[in-house]
């Protein structure tokens, strides 16, 4: 059979073909497609009304939260106890002469939320703004004898409370404009983040403490996209630079004694582009760009260097084909790379040992990446109810001054899609993988610290078999059931020091319900386990311990709203969320030790009524409760290891709950 395919049909198959796991695909998409031919007034909504002027809902939210730890202040977008305030929006707007704009906000005034303007005539300009702010609360009973004041870590005698937080306020500004073959665009974020964080030090002993974070970082990224009736093109460049506020850290009888994170900078100039030729779309991307980093270093004898010009260059290329061969069969590879050149400075440092000075003098030694990948793979239809997928992956890496200087990874993996039963729908799928590379040995930079049969992961012999298999059901034109369940296993054959080999398996459900147009819930489970085995060598020679580790992790909850009731003034509504993780470890040496484990789960519950009280206004009552609980054996009191000071036991166990009642307005 033959058919004639246009730009779009080619484009969307050729984006399915990177939904299999080839990464070869176009990108063109609809907003890229050539309407210059077509007649537009034949596709206009006749019935559709032009409603010039303001619509949306605004809405005013009033709460009161009863809490005791700020970790609730996640779930709650504020930490303050007692009440608050906050507003959410959705406004449009739109007159006689195109112009449009819309205004989105959500918990704006409370410490995680956002607001959105977008504004400008389509397909000719459009000016955007974002705020946003996001607040991450972990602890406000951290305790600590050191206080920073101006760049100084100031010791108090009595151990004091210190609130561990990060805030990020965000600010953005874009504006787009072309028309027709060209769009250019420029936007510019600026993000400023501030709070405490934990950290550690061990001069002149053991201690942790509370990390002032004060720092800015600007991005600003500007192209021009160019298209024609079988081709489109962009060539794009972004910087970002970092600035820490926080120099390095000082005691009063100690100069640095924490060096800071250093400023830094980023940029990168990309060209890509996408070409049709009949069924065969071409794509193809090259960006270069660098890393630098100039800070001046800690001053302590030995060191060379006032500050380290520190200078990364980057190359990244890819080239992607997919092809129709007939209405029944695609194929397409690509082929990729991606090249980190260290050019940093390179100097001789006096080497130090424990009982002093050596004499020997040694290099430090910039570390080099350079990836290079193949993707090759094929689709056949034999029918509307059965499609075949598979396909061929290969990566090498080379890594300079590494214990392995080159790995290579081959993967096969298979696709097939059923639809032959009705109302059912099953996708399985397969791979296997397997690393390998060159002689591994043991880095001269360390090989007096690590024992010679260590193998890390990420760099030794690996095999891997996954399978994973998805079900979508529709038994009743009300109800949805999709199943996925998926299962892998890493073996690490060559490994005798390290981690030896780890399975993975887990499942999820989800139920979606429609009873009637009034009724409507859903519910979900999913879990997943992990199980982990590594040898270890006390005696830094041959294998002399085992441990095992156990990894479970539970999610599941459920929902319904009801609408129509009181003469369709009043809906209600409620979801249940319920999370647990699990984690224990095993030593084996003469006997089996327990280390202790890690447990956190978290029940989250929210109720709505939502009673319309005329046709621009409405009230909602809401109530949310929180139920939080963590032990981390690695969480103890300050001074539970002798030498040793921490911030104290930071795990969490409370219960919160918060009533919100709202007043929403409709402009029509």
């Amino acid at each position: 059979m033959n058919c004639k395919l246009n730009l779009i049909t080619i484009s969307l198959l050729a984006m399915s073909g990177s939904m299999t796991g080839s990464a070869f695909a176009a990108d063109f998409g609809v907003n890229k497609a050539n309407t210059s031919l077509v007649n537009q007034q034949m596709f206009q909504c006749k019935r559709c009304p032009q409603v010039d002027g303001y619509t949306g809902t605004v809405r005013v939210n009033a709460a009161y939260i009863d809490s005791d730890d700020i970790h609730a202040g996640n779930a709650f977008s504020t930490d303050k106890d007692g009440a608050n305030a906050s507003i959410d929006a959705d406004l449009n707007y739109q007159n006689a002469t195109g112009y449009k704009a819309r205004f989105q906000a959500h918990r704006l005034g409370l410490d995680n939320g956002f607001a959105h303007l977008e504004a400008g005539k389509p397909d000719q300009y459009e000016l955007v703004a974002d705020f946003q702010q996001l607040t991450h609360y972990q602890s406000d009973n951290a305790r600590s004898q050191l206080w920073y004041q101006d760049g100084m870590l100031t010791p108090s005698e009595y151990t004091q409370t210190q609130t561990l937080s990060l805030q990020r306020n965000q600010a953005g500004l874009g504006l787009n404009f072309g028309r027709g073959f060209y769009q250019a665009y420029v936007q510019y974020e600026h993000e400023n983040k501030t709070g405490y964080q934990s950290a550690s030090m061990v001069t002149p002993r053991p201690v942790n403490f509370g990390l002032p974070v004060d720092a800015d970082t600007d991005n600003l990224n500007a192209g021009l996209s160019l298209s024609g009736n079988n081709w489109t093109t962009n060539l794009n460049y972004f910087v970002s630079h970092y600035n820490n506020a926080i120099d390095n850290l000082s005691l009063p009888y100690l100069y640095d004694v924490y060096a800071a994170s250093p400023d830094n900078e980023a940029q990168q100039l990309n060209l890509s582009g996408q070409y049709l030729l009949g069924r065969t779309v071409v794509s193809a991307r090259l960006a270069t760009g660098k890393m630098t980093q100039n800070d001046d270093l800690i001053q302590m004898s030995g060191n060379p260097l006032q500050r380290w010009d520190g200078e990364i260059a980057t190359l990244d290329g890819k080239l992607s084909v997919t092809s129709l061969l007939s209405s029944k069969l695609r194929v397409g590879a690509s082929i990729d790379y991606a090249k980190r050149d260290n050019k940093g400075s390179v100097w001789e440092f006096p080497q130090y040992k424990v009982n002093g000075l050596t004499g020997a003098f040694k290099q430090n030694a910039p570390l080099d990446t350079e990836r290079r990948g193949l993707k090759l793979n094929a689709a056949y239809r034999f029918n509307g109810n059965y499609r075949l997928q598979a396909g061929y992956d290969r990566k090498e890496m080379e890594r300079s001054h590494s214990e392995r200087e080159q790995t290579h990874d081959d993967t096969l993996w298979t696709k097939l899609n059923v639809r032959a039963l009705d109302n059912l729908k099953i996708r399985f799928k397969a791979s296997l993988d397997n690393r390998g590379g060159s002689e591994y040995q043991t880095q001269a930079l360390t090989s007096s610290q690590t024992n010679p049969l260590l193998r890390k992961y990420y760099l030794a012999d690996r095999s891997r078999t996954a399978f994973e298999t998805q079900l979508n059901h529709n038994p009743a034109s009300w109800l949805n059931l999709n199943i996925t369940g998926r299962y892998a296993f890493d073996d690490y054959k060559n490994t005798q020091i390290g981690l030896t080999e780890s399975e993975d398996y887990g499942y999820d459900i989800n139920l979606s319900l429609q009873m009637n147009p009034s009724l409507s819930g859903y519910a979900f489970v999913g879990q997943q386990w992990i199980s982990s085995k590594q040898n270890g060598s006390q005696a830094f020679s041959t294998a002399d311990w085992q441990a095992d580790i156990e990894d479970e992790f539970i999610n599941l909850g459920m929902g319904f709203n009801y609408s129509g009731l009181l003469q369709d003034k009043l809906s209600i509504g409620g979801d249940y969320l319920f999370a647990n993780s699990d984690s224990n470890t095993m030593v084996t040496h003469a006997t089996s030790i327990p280390q202790g484990d890690y447990y956190a789960f978290n029940h989250s519950l929210k109720l709505h009524a939502d009673y319309v009280l005329t046709d621009e206004m409405a009230l909602s009552l809401a109530y949310q409760y929180e139920r939080y609980y963590d032990t981390d054996y690695a969480q103890i009191d300050v001074d539970t290891v002798p030498g040793l000071t921490t911030l104290g036991n930071l795990n969490h166990n409370y219960n919160a709950h918060q009533v919100m009642l709202s007043f929403s307005y409709q402009l029509r």
